[in-house]
C-alpha cells in the first residue's frame, strides 16, 4: 500500500527567546502559520520482512538517505508508540521546502510520514495522539502535523489555536547564507531580556484582524542578535516592493513579506528572482500535513 502526504512549510510570524532552561534548552514564545508551499511524502509498505526504511530526495541529493533522516526516526517513533510490527518501508520526497531555511521542511516530512502510516495500518490514531508521537523527535513536527495559526510556547511544543491569519500573499525568499542555530541562541543568552514580547502584540492583531498592524509587529529574535547583512538586504528589497512587513523565519535563512495586493507580491518575486534562485509565492493555510492519496 501507498499513501501520498502534502507537507506544508511555515513561517515564523514571531520568534521571542524567553529564556534559558535548566536543562539547556530554550523557552520560546512565537506564533507560527503553515503556507501554500508544500513538499511531497511518498510512504509506501514493501513485502517482505524487517524494518528497512529506504529514502529518496532526488531534487535535493544533500539531504541524507540512511537512518539519519528525521523521515526514519518518525517512523522508528511510530512503531514504538503503537506496538505496530515494522515492515519495510520506501519513503519517497518530492521537495519543494528548501532545506537550512527555518521552514520546517524536514519537520513537516517527519509529521507526514506518522499521519500516512497512521492511514497504512488503520490505528486510528487521533490528530493530538499523533502530535503526542512527532513532539518525541522534534520540537516543530506537532505543529507541521495541525497546522493553521498557532501559538507556541515551552520549548516549542505546547501549541494553541490561534484565530486565522487573514487572507494575504506571502513571498519567501531563501539565500545560500546559512545561519547558525547554536550561535544564534548563543547571542541571546549574552544579551539583557528585553521585557516585552512582540508575541502578545501580534496576538492582539490577529484577533482585532488588523493585517497592516500585525504586518509591523513582525518579529524574530535571531535577527536582533546576529550580523545578518544579506537578510537586511532582502528585507530591504522587500518593503521597496510594498510588501506590508518583512522577517526571518526560524534560524533562518529564508526570509518572507506580507502582501494585500496580489501584483505587488508578483512584482516582488521578479524582483527577488534577477538574485536569488529559490523565491516562492504561497499564501497562509489552516492545516497541516494532509492525505491526498491512498494506493
Amino acid at each position: 500500500m501507498k499513501a501520498t502526504v502534502k507537507a506544508p512549510a511555515k513561517i515564523n510570524l514571531t520568534l521571542d527567546i524567553v529564556g534559558k532552561r535548566p536543562d539547556g534548552y530554550h523557552d520560546v514564545a512565537m506564533v507560527m502559520q503553515t503556507v501554500s508551499l508544500y513538499d511531497t511524502v511518498t510512504v509506501e509498505t514493501l513485502d517482505g520482512a524487517g524494518d528497512t526504511i529506504a529514502v529518496s530526495c532526488p531534487a535535493y541529493p544533500e539531504v541524507p538517505a540512511d537512518e539519519s533522516n528525521i523521515v526514519c526516526k518518525a517512523a522508528r517513533a511510530f512503531y514504538q508508540a503503537t506496538g505496530v510490527a515494522p515492515v519495510p518501508l520506501q519513503i519517497g520526497i518530492d521537495k519543494r521546502i528548501p532545506t537550512q531555511a527555518g521552514l520546517a521542511g524536514g519537520s513537516s516530512d517527519g509529521a507526514a510520514v506518522v499521519l500516512a502510516l497512521n492511514q497504512l495500518f488503520s490505528t486510528r490514531l487521533k490528530m493530538e495522539e499523533m502530535a503526542d508521537i512527532c513532539s518525541r523527535f522534534g520540537s516543530d513536527v506537532p505543529f507541521c502535523l495541525l497546522g493553521g495559526t498557532m501559538l507556541a510556547t515551552g520549548t516549542g511544543t505546547t501549541l494553541k489555536k490561534l484565530r486565522a491569519l487573514p487572507d494575504c500573499h506571502i513571498v519567501i525568499c531563501k539565500p545560500e547564507l546559512s545561519v547558525s542555530t547554536a550561535a544564534a541562541y548563543a547571542a541571546c543568552d549574552a544579551r539583557e531580556p528585553k521585557g516585552f514580547l512582540y508575541t502578545d502584540e501580534l496576538i492582539k492583531r490577529l484577533y482585532s484582524r488588523d493585517i497592516r498592524g500585525l504586518s509591523t509587529c513582525l518579529y524574530n529574535e535571531f535577527e536582533q542578535v546576529m550580523e545578518l547583512p544579506e537578510i537586511n538586504e532582502i528585507k530591504r528589497l522587500m518593503l521597496s516592493c510594498k510588501a506590508l512587513g518583512s522577517s526571518m523565519s526560524g534560524s533562518g535563512s529564508a526570509v518572507f513579506a506580507i502582501f494585500l495586493n496580489r501584483k505587488k507580491a508578483e512584482a516582488c518575486v521578479e524582483v527577488l528572482k534577477e538574485r536569488y534562485p529559490k523565491v516562492f509565492l504561497a499564501q497562509p493555510v489552516k492545516d497541516g500535513c494532509r492525505i491526498e492519496n491512498i494506493e
